[in-house]
């Protein structure tokens, strides 16, 4: 019998951010792997702003979360013992594993780690931030080369790697993000044309002085005044693409709709949604062509890596107040 600690869901943020008092810390025994399942260690946990859309239970994508459940998320375990499970003793394994330290698993929906990168990459670059930054690019906003993309949340992990990528596909990357040493990152670092500092004020405006020709795909992962500063200087024919709305997680109610929508019909513009499992079936091949983009030098990525089990509640708030630089993970 094994010992572990579990964060476990203790309130639902509705309305209003993420508290201290929404997790509780336990220790509880597990029962030994039955046949055919595994013992996994957890080495290391990866965050993203819709964990808190699953805490509140808005997100119906996703099972809804009750209190009393084991806190969801991602994660990289090692296999310590096999009972005749889906992996061996030994390899490192990623997918939704929980905040827990350890867990007894079949292995079902967990992916060996095969990469010739860090094995964090599998939760960052090659992981759903990395998948969500090509799908919903090149699946929904369909660049072509000439063409202005702009993103917001560009210096988070997601909207980083969205703007490489359009480099590649031989666009125009414009940032928007919040501070000039954000900013500075993006052009100097991560490759972007040109970035807009939405503290400076006036976003509208620095959107027309970089976009001169208007915006032909919009990725947002922000929603709220940002998204309609950024629909107002759309191009003809323009792709705007929904991809999160952090501008929202404070507060919990989902953002009005945008003022500038009729501009799609102005301009003949399409918006749409997604949710980057539609393309589960091709994550096999978009990770090792991501994986050759980062070796080939042409797309970098960064890691925010925290340590401490015990600090996961604060690591998850850190992706709401600005903090993290690239995608936020936790070193058990």
């Amino acid at each position: 019998m094994t010992t572990t600690r579990q964060w476990l869901l203790n309130g639902h943020p509705r309305g209003r951010g993420i508290e201290d008092g929404d997790f509780k810390l336990v220790e509880t025994d597990l029962p030994a792997p039955g046949e055919g399942e595994m013992l996994l260690k957890t080495h290391y946990l990866g965050f993203d702003p819709a964990q808190k859309g699953w805490m509140e239970n808005i997100a119906d994508y996703v099972a809804p979360m009750n209190i009393g459940d084991v806190m969801r998320g991602s994660g990289i375990c090692e296999v310590v013992e096999s009972k005749g499970g889906k992996f061996a003793v030994g390899d490192l394994v990623f997918g939704t594993t929980g905040w827990t330290e350890f867990l007894v698993h079949d292995g079902e929906g967990l992916t060996k780690v095969d990469t010739e990168l860090s094995p964090t990459a599998v939760l960052s670059v090659l992981g759903t931030t990395g998948l969500t930054a090509y799908c919903g690019l090149f699946k929904v906003g369909k660049p072509v080369a000439g063409d202005t993309v702009l993103v917001s949340g560009a210096a988070g992990a997601t909207g980083s790697v969205v703007g490489q990528l359009a480099k590649i596909a031989g666009c125009r990357a414009v940032g928007i993000a919040g501070g000039p040493e954000k900013c500075k990152w993006l052009v100097e670092e991560a490759g972007y044309d040109a970035a807009i500092d939405y503290k400076a004020d006036n976003v509208k405006g620095q959107i027309r002085e970089h976009c001169p020709r208007g915006v032909d795909v919009i990725y947002d992962n922000v929603g709220g005044s940002i998204l309609n500063d950024m629909l107002a200087n759309i191009a003809t024919g323009a792709r705007v693409v929904i991809c999160g709305g952090i501008s929202r997680y404070e507060t919990g109610s989902l953002p009005a709709g945008p003022e500038n929508y009729f501009n799609l019909v102005f301009r003949r513009g399409t918006m749409a949604g997604f949710i980057v499992l539609d393309w589960a079936g091709e994550f096999p091949g978009i990770r090792k062509r991501l994986e050759a983009f980062v070796q080939d030098g042409r797309l970098k990525y960064q890691e925010d890596i925290q340590e401490g089990f015990e600090n996961a509640p604060e690591t998850l708030q850190r992706l709401f107040t600005g903090k993290n630089r690239g995608k936020q993970m936790l070193k058990l």
